[in-house]
């Protein structure tokens, strides 16, 4: 690995732990606040810094998609992404949470074959099979309850898939701008609107967890942009996977959580075939299905409209601008 790789590789795995401070952090004010409130504070306190990196998107046009339907469908599936994700952090142990997460990169290239025409070989399709043998080994169907948390996660993987193919789809049509704040602002008038019904005063401390959360994710996002920027998808798309390292400690140490030797296993297998899918695209150079680049790495909108893809899309287009200029 060349040093500018490793830099990259090192640089992304900061992200990420991020980015699982993140999720942690919305799991401790799950106890106390609804879903529905977390969700609505995280995209509202979160929106100043993705403005502030909207003006860097330098692509003319208006705010009005091209493909209206497409975007639609982004901005509808990412609000159920969202909430998924935000509602099992809070219910569920975190690892389990990870582990379902996990199989978004296997979900993607089943979905790149009708969506986007791609062609998926025996190999890859072996690894979708193998990888969702271990979501089921994480579940244990008929041994454990299957719970809404359970529900909710898998949602969030299969609509957070959806998410990502589309944005592969149609993202190179549209702006930046137009990809992010329409998922953004559906939010806010979403759980704007529940506010009233959930609503629970929050103390200063709390209020301070939730600028942290936006914080966190602002961070996390722009680790994988410089991490993308040094090293190629298949050196930085596997470290998406140390967030279960971070999963298993801090559920230790602030949820009295300890993964089951079944979650290990599964997650274990989930891992190796979303590695193998990965290095088997960079090969061939089909990027439709790359983790973190799609899909806030594995999991969709866990910061509900602050998605990593499209922001990482309008920064490089900002540093590509600036470079241009400067020639």
């Amino acid at each position: 690995m060349i040093p500018a790789s490793k830099g990259g590789a090192v640089t992304a795995l900061i992200g990420f732990a991020f980015f699982a401070s993140h999720d942690a952090v919305i799991k401790a004010l799950g106890g106390t606040y609804s879903t529905f409130q977390i969700a609505f504070f995280s995209v509202l306190l979160g929106l100043p810094l993705v403005m502030l990196m909207l003006v860097r998107d330098t692509t003319p046009g208006t705010l009005i998609p091209r493909r209206p339907a497409w975007v639609a469908a982004r901005t509808g599936l990412g609000v159920v992404t969202g909430f998924g994700a935000f509602y099992a952090f809070a219910s569920l142990p975190l690892t389990e949470v990870y582990a379902i997460l996990f199989a978004q990169p296997l979900l993607i290239t089943a979905l790149s074959v009708p969506i986007l025409g791609e062609k998926v070989g025996p190999r890859r399709w072996a690894a979708v099979a193998v990888g969702l043998i271990g979501v089921m080994i994480v579940l244990q169907p008929g041994a454990t309850q299957f719970s809404l948390g359970h529900l909710a996660a898998l949602t969030a993987a299969i609509t957070g898939s959806f998410v990502s193919v589309i944005l592969r789809k149609v993202g190179s049509e549209e702006r930046s701008a137009v990809m992010i704040l329409y998922p953004m602002l559906a939010n806010l008038i979403v759980m704007g609107a529940l506010m009233p019904f959930v609503y629970v005063p929050m103390p200063m401390p709390d209020l301070g967890m939730l600028m942290l959360l936006a914080v966190l994710g602002f961070a996390g996002t722009l680790g994988l942009l410089v991490g993308y920027q040094r090293a190629p998808a298949s050196i930085v798309a596997p470290m998406q996977y140390s967030q279960i390292i971070w999963a298993v400690l801090f559920g230790l140490l602030f949820f009295d959580e300890s993964p089951e030797l079944l979650t290990i296993v599964g997650t274990a297998i989930i891992i190796a075939s979303g590695i193998y899918i990965v290095m088997r695209e960079e090969g061939g150079g089909n990027t439709v299905a790359r983790p973190v680049t799609t899909s806030r790495t594995m999991r969709g909108d866990t910061a509900l409209g602050m998605r990593t893809g499209d922001i990482i899309r309008l920064l490089s287009r900002g540093k590509s601008a600036q470079r241009s200029d400067k020639e």
